[in-house]
């Protein structure tokens, strides 16, 4: 069985050396599969992008290959900053005032999503057997319709990496009822939790009129099985991590760096899901209530840049500068700084030594699909050695509902988030164990390859 990928990303990036797989996430999870079955990887390329637009992977005795659809620079506002990232991404997140409905978004982004299902039917009619397609995220929903109606027969997954809103709250985007039509064109769509599954069945019952038969949407005679497929992370790598003398020498000279008694970190992309702002303002309000940690604990928090073209983002990258500043300014004093605001892209190792270093992981997000940071610092810390680290992560997050051993806490009470880095910071270390030993436990059960091979046999069985 030969498999077509569809995902945003393709999952190598060029190197001095040649090309070299992109770390974490898809490709992790994915490219030994391609690798073992053969098929292909459709993605998009950017308009200053100058990678080609057909590549077999690997250079040397190649098992597969990558096909690029090229965008122009109209076609990539309208469609990616567009509707992927200005009407997809915010109504999934419950932020509804951030999304910016535009008719000339909605017509690039069902001209590009056809476009991606042409270059995977064409993959797909030169293969010698039958192909699985899978389909990844919010950029394609409209792309297994397309293909059922150009491959009848065709056996579609899609997996859906971000959270599935109420039925309430999606039917209030304009082209809500195409959009889910174009999902209930796969066998399996699966999602990080079973509530999004059941959000997404609900939306289809209301505004396609769908029968729901257990786990299923029944459409037009078509029947699309919608599961809870959580994703992790590549286990063993970051235990390799966690384990590399590097890292451990990393992490002293960071601590030793700070100067501080303890570090409570935080990891995001600089997103307006993640909570970031309350998260500086629930520090602000712990330095406030516990005036006798002044001087003993820092906020190191990470934000990686992030869509730098949408406006909204370009605001909150305003907003936290704001916010550090005003906080360092306030409490600081000597060479202590209450906040070390980076907002930079670290790699797997300058993480993981961070992880080590950190006593406390503070994970707030508003709303996030999972939450594989929460993962990594679990990971780290299980397999690192020295004092056990406590994860303290919002509720909200989809990885609450499978993650035993952290400490849960509601990211819009700002008096009780205030009390999350004090609660964590004092539980005693057999305790910091028990709470970490589980947490890796049900991390490791979740491991990213796991979730490839769990999913496509789920999707064969659908099929």
């Amino acid at each position: 069985m030969s498999l077509v990928l569809g995902a945003n990303r393709a999952p190598v990036r060029p190197t001095p050396d040649g090309w070299a797989p992109r770390l974490g996430g898809l490709a992790s999870a994915l490219l030994p599969v391609l690798e073992r079955q053969g098929g292909a990887w459709v993605s998009m390329r950017p308009p200053d992008a100058d990678t080609p637009l057909r590549q077999s992977y690997p250079d040397q005795n190649p098992a597969f290959e990558i096909r690029r659809v090229p965008l122009d620079a109209a076609e990539y506002e309208a469609f990616y900053e567009g509707m992927s990232n200005r009407v997809l991404w915010p109504i999934s997140h419950y932020l509804i005032e951030l999304v910016e409905p535009d008719r000339t978004f909605r017509d690039a982004y069902r001209a590009v999503n056809r476009r991606f299902a042409h270059a995977a039917l064409d993959i797909a009619r030169d293969a010698s057997s039958r192909p699985t397609f899978w389909v990844q995220d919010y950029h394609m929903m409209l792309v297994p319709e397309m293909i059922r109606q150009g491959m009848r027969d065709a056996r579609i997954g899609v997996f859906w990496h971000v959270p599935w809103p109420a039925s309430e709250v999606f039917r209030i985007l304009p082209s809500a009822r195409q959009l889910l039509r174009g999902l209930c064109g796969a066998d399996l769509v699966g999602f990080h939790t079973e509530g999004y599954a059941e959000n997404f069945r609900e939306s289809a019952r209301d505004l396609l009129g769908a029968t729901i038969e257990g786990g299923a949407v029944v459409l037009d005679g078509h029947r699309c099985r919608a599961e809870s497929h959580p994703i992790g992370i590549d286990v063993d790598r970051f235990e390799g991590l966690a384990r590399d003398p590097a890292t451990a020498e990393a992490a002293d000279a960071f601590r030793a760096d700070l100067g501080v008694e303890q570090i409570v970190l935080g990891v995001d992309r600089l997103d307006y899901t993640k909570g970031l702002l309350l998260r500086m303002e629930a520090f602000e309000r712990f330095l406030e209530r516990y005036p006798e940690r002044r001087g003993q604990v820092s906020l190191v928090q990470i934000a990686t840049p992030s869509r730098t073209g949408v406006p909204a983002y370009a605001q909150l990258k305003r907003d936290m500068d704001e916010a550090s500043g005003r906080i360092n300014s306030r409490f600081g004093r000597g060479a202590w700084a209450p906040v070390r605001y980076r907002y930079q892209s670290f790699g797997q190792d300058e993480l993981a030594s961070l992880y080590r270093a950190a006593d406390v992981a503070f994970v707030t997000p508003l709303r996030d699909g999972t939450n594989l940071v929460a993962h990594e610092y679990a990971t780290v810390s299980a397999a690192g050695g020295g004092r056990p680290g406590a994860l303290v992560l919002s509720e909200l997050t989809g990885a609450a509902d499978y993650l035993d051993g952290g400490a849960l806490a509601y990211p819009y009470d700002a008096d009780g988030l205030a009390q999350c880095p004090a609660s964590a910071l004092d539980l005693d270390d057999d305790r910091r164990r028990t709470r970490r030993d589980r947490l890796a436990t049900a991390v490791r059960q979740l491991d990213v390859h796991g979730w490839a091979e769990r999913f496509l046999a789920s999707l064969d069985d659908a099929a």
